[in-house]
């Protein structure tokens, strides 16, 4: 099965996210994305979810963040990477 055809695993998925929202797939990755999205339900979700943050916080300016904030975000998401 080529790479073009063979299905994306949701890991695979959740890092190509950024790119699909950049519109930075090439056309055969972005199918794959969204093929997968259609079958899975959780993904999905997840898709939606990101969706909503971006909605929501994609205006926010760094310097309203509070002290810290971005290192606790770094270490969360190091945290669930490595689960």
């Amino acid at each position: 099965m080529s790479q073009d055809t063979a299905q994306l695993s949701c890991q695979e998925l959740v890092e190509l996210v950024t790119y699909y929202f950049e519109g930075a797939l090439p056309p055969g990755e972005h199918a794959r994305f969204e093929a997968h999205v259609e079958r899975c339900r959780g993904c999905g979700v997840y898709l939606e979810q990101m969706r909503t943050t971006i909605r929501l916080l994609g205006h926010l300016p760094v310097d309203e963040l509070p002290a810290g904030a971005e290192l606790e975000l770094l270490e969360a998401f190091r945290g669930w990477r490595s689960c």
